[in-house]
């Protein structure tokens, strides 16, 4: 986890003739073989599973369609072990093995370590990644430039893009949220009590800050209608209510929301008032345009670089569509089903389980909210970096959590029984059923 999480993806070591692998790749080759060698503990086969390996395989066989093996062996690498090795690790180790708060609790800490760097570079446009890095690696950090907004830099920590970043800072906020409300931090030891915030709560604002610091609107929405999933997994009672009430109330909002971004995207960007609706027209006009291209190449794409380009749209923003682009319908679908079914299933699980545990500690939901954080926020940017191997480690993750049919609002030991329900400080009653 910390070499996903705090190694950036975009240095490669390159050798003539074989993948060339960065960080997150070289460590997950090491420790898929090592898994291997062990006989996969924990890992038990599922139907998810052949969706995941029918998407790596359709990018996989795009890209060698498209371009020939000498140039898709890097994206076919980076399928198996930047995409199906963080699956398999997730869903054979964070249940299993009753590893469900430490492995919550190991991003926290290390996107918090992001977050405090994150003041720097919103400060002064430094990024530490960078300039600790690019000396090793000459040149291949260098597309990845600071942006700014608000006169402020927006930081991209080791995630290359500012929303990339928020998208990482997004999944940092719903765990820390989650470990928050199941009491899992403990409280400050005797010589570090005066300290007048807990130290759950000062996670909370750290992460909260590296959030703010991307200055990326589409993954704060994408917080914002994340909570609300989330929200009815603190409800004690009359989850359905809870369920139908909040999709109502996104479908009311959403619907009218959604006629008035397209009036308000569909002028075109030589009538926009000012830099936010020139951005909004120019994503609107990159569908309208890109859409026909794709439809000339359904089944497989054109994979990662030969559509042909319209001038003055180099960049698709949208992952969405850029996924259409490049691999095609079948990819799309199988991503579709890892994206939305993974969630419809977590709410479903949810709402079928009797509510137990701190309010809030329905891992579920917050699941569920995490990935409709990603619906939202990828619609904006490419789903790239760091982002897909936490994207597969949260689908393998959600996938075991289900599978083995764990009650809400409790973890799992080593030996796969239920931990006990310990009170927060100061008096730490059990509380006993």
């Amino acid at each position: 986890l910390p070499v996903v999480l705090l190694l950036p993806d975009y240095y490669r070591a390159i050798t003539p003739g074989i993948p060339d692998p960065n960080f997150s790749q070289s460590a997950g080759v090491g420790l898929f073989i090592a898994y291997a060698m062990a006989g996969f503990p924990g890992y038990v086969f599922s139907a998810t599973d052949l969706w995941v390996l029918f998407y790596a395989f359709c990018v996989g066989y795009s890209e060698y369609r498209a371009s020939g093996y000498a140039d898709a062996q890097n994206l076919i690498f980076g399928m198996l072990f930047g995409g199906i090795a963080p699956y398999v690790f997730a869903k054979g180790f964070i249940e299993p093995f009753g590893l469900r708060v430490a492995f919550a609790k190991t991003c926290v800490l290390c996107f918090s370590f992001v977050a405090c760097l994150d003041v720097i570079e919103t400060r002064l446009g430094f990024n530490a990644w960078r300039w600790l890095f690019d000396r090793f690696f000459p040149g291949q950090g260098q597309s990845w430039v600071t942006t700014f907004r608000f006169g402020l830099a927006r930081a991209a920590g080791p995630y290359a893009h500012a929303l990339l970043n928020g998208i990482m800072m997004l999944v940092a906020f719903r765990l820390q949220r989650w470990l928050e409300w199941s009491g899992a931090w403990p409280d400050w030891n005797a010589r570090w009590r005066w300290v007048p915030i807990r130290p759950a709560r000062m996670l909370t604002l750290i992460v909260t800050g590296g959030l703010v610091f991307s200055l990326a609107k589409g993954s704060w929405l994408a917080s914002f209608v994340g909570a609300t999933l989330t929200a009815v997994g603190r409800v004690k009672s009359n989850r359905s209510l809870a369920m139908v009430a909040i999709l109502g109330a996104l479908v009311l909002v959403g619907i009218p929301a959604t006629v008035n971004f397209i009036a308000y995207a569909s002028v075109g960007r030589e009538n926009a008032k000012d830099a936010n609706q020139e951005t909004s027209a120019y994503r609107y006009e990159m569908i309208e345009d890109y859409i026909g291209i794709a439809a000339q190449e359904p089944l497989w794409g054109w994979g990662l670089t030969k559509w042909p380009a319209i001038p003055g749209m180099a960049s698709i923003d949208n992952h969405y569509l850029l996924l259409l682009l490049m691999h095609g319908r079948l990819a799309m679908l199988a991503f579709l089903y890892l994206l939305w079914g993974t969630m419809i299933r977590l709410m479903v699980y949810g709402l079928r389980q009797p509510p137990r545990g701190p309010p809030g500690s329905a891992l579920s939901f917050t699941l569920a909210g995490i990935f409709l954080g990603y619906t939202i926020a990828i619609a904006t940017v490419f789903m790239g970096q760091q982002t897909i191997p936490m994207f597969f480690m949260l689908v393998g993750w959600a996938e075991s959590y289900m599978s083995r049919n764990t009650p809400e609002g409790v973890a799992l030991t080593k030996d796969g029984q239920a931990q006990q329900q310990v009170a927060s400080k100061p008096f730490r009653f059990r509380r006993v059923l």
